[in-house]
């Protein structure tokens, strides 16, 4: 694992727990010593990243917050159904990454919250800048969900199963869903 990947790994744990999280803690899930830990901390805070230290360890600003990685399978017609599903219920569409099997995992952040988000995001991909990941896997893709609580994941997850969309990973993807 790289700095930069370790760093995004910290800032997933970090957003992640219900808590917060000892660099001790962190160090021993990433494999690093706790010095690296608050290392890679004082690099992540020069980034942007709101990185609280308490006493009991390290938080992010307002994010105890519920995250969820979800499989999903749809055809591009499909995505604004998607995306809008996803922000009208109360959730953000943090990331999209699919997991080639060529090219391994291809990673793109999407950060989008709200329906303009997701008009804009739909408005770039007309203008011909790119088209979506889901694209080279057959409609199959990934998404970080990012809600103030678990209750709102779970009915995300049930309205996105209810439409089709949801996928089951394969045995050699859970390691992604963490």
């Amino acid at each position: 694992m790289t700095g930069e990947e370790r760093r995004q790994k910290i800032v997933y744990l970090l957003k992640s727990a219900d808590s917060p999280l000892s660099g001790t803690e962190l160090g021993r899930q990433l494999h690093v010593s706790r010095q690296i830990v608050v290392q890679d901390i004082a690099l992540l805070r020069t980034q942007g990243h709101d990185i609280i230290s308490t006493a009991r360890g390290y938080t992010i600003a307002g994010a105890l917050r519920s995250i969820r990685v979800l499989k999903v399978c749809h055809t591009a017609d499909a995505l604004p159904d998607e995306l809008q599903t996803i922000v009208d219920l109360g959730g953000e569409c943090v990331d999209v990454f699919i997991n080639h099997k060529i090219y391994g995992k291809l990673h793109a952040p999407l950060h989008i919250k709200s329906r303009r988000d997701v008009r804009h995001f739909l408005d770039d991909l007309k203008s011909g800048r790119s088209t979506p990941l889901c694209n080279i896997t057959n409609g199959y893709h990934f998404h970080t969900i990012e809600a103030e609580n678990t209750e709102i994941l779970d009915e995300i997850e049930q309205a996105l199963s209810a439409k089709g969309y949801l996928a089951m990973p394969a045995d050699y993807e859970l390691d992604l869903l963490e």
